[in-house]
């Protein structure tokens, strides 16, 4: 854990509402992403998203799965992390089983039910921090009207983004683990998830 000092710090940031979540954060940000996406939300559902300008499905008004994009990043070699604290939706969980890359890992996820924080990190350079969960009602992608009421602060700061990438990745790798007073009722614990992957059972002789 990092020193239990406040990080107080003067910094330019960028004040989301509602649909500016969709149009400044999903549409710009997460679709523009070269290098990784870090996403840190409590719920995760299925969300529709406008399809790509110059597409048929644009042309004819269609909106796709935000999967669709993050599969095209994830093809670009932009790592994903997704770090939640329930199981996703049955419609997300559908969704996913048709993108077999992200179902194999290039979207990697960790399910925490201590985790709450709304948190967005694209590039290294750029964090949202707010109240939207990933969700379409979260983040905007809904209508007047459908869409929830929510507020964040976009920032390219380099040392809270630091700050904030080091707490999500200590999270995400496990390192909370050991001391977490609900570990009795984890689904599965990350640091058993990260030891399995790092280090898979043998296989049988002659396998």
């Amino acid at each position: 854990m990092r020193d239990a000092t406040p990080l107080r710090r003067s910094i330019a940031a960028h004040l989301l509402f509602d649909a500016e979540h969709y149009t400044e954060l999903v549409l710009k940000a997460i679709a523009g992403a070269k290098v990784s996406i870090w996403i840190a939300t409590a719920n995760v559902k299925e969300m529709r998203i406008e399809a790509p300008i110059g597409t048929v499905a644009r042309a004819k008004g269609r909106f796709v799965s935000i999967l669709d994009t993050l599969d095209q990043l994830a093809q670009s070699g932009v790592e994903l992390r997704l770090l939640h604290a329930t199981r996703p939706s049955r419609p997300f969980a559908a969704e996913l089983a048709r993108h077999p890359r992200l179902k194999r890992g290039a979207l990697a996820m960790r399910l925490c039910p201590r985790v709450h924080m709304k948190l967005v990190a694209i590039d290294g350079r750029l964090l949202y921090l707010g109240s939207a969960n990933f969700t379409g009602a979260g983040l905007g992608a809904k209508g007047d009207g459908r869409r929830n009421f929510e507020v964040g602060l976009m920032t390219s700061d380099d040392v809270i983004l630091d700050v904030a990438q080091a707490r999500f990745d200590r999270i995400f790798s496990g390192k909370e683990c050991a001391g977490c007073k609900l570990r009795g009722v984890c689904p599965r614990p990350i640091d058993t998830l990260v030891k399995m992957r790092r280090d898979p059972p043998p296989r049988p002789a002659g396998a």
